[in-house]
């Protein structure tokens, strides 16, 4: 349980941290904030353990982590913006 909510937690200080630093207005609740930072926590584990980064098993890092979900923000800006 107290897992759990550590990644709550770490999702939503991601999310948060990379709402504020990607220009425009991320209209998306607290629910879709934490899930943009666990993602993007998840998305820069994988691909630094593919380039060699990170070992199995290691977590990305609190800056690899911000931009993986920037990334994560701009791709759904993109899709958002042709629906």
């Amino acid at each position: 349980m107290m897992a759990f909510l550590g990644t709550v937690l770490v999702g939503l200080v991601v999310g948060l941290i990379a709402r504020a630093i990607k220009p425009g207005d991320d209209k998306m609740g607290w629910i879709m904030t934490i899930l943009l930072g666990v993602l993007g926590a998840l998305a820069a584990s994988y691909i630094g353990r593919s380039m060699g980064y990170y070992q199995p098993g290691e977590a990305a890092g609190w800056i690899a982590s911000v931009i993986g979900a920037i990334v994560l923000l701009v791709i759904y800006d993109l899709v958002r913006r042709k629906n």
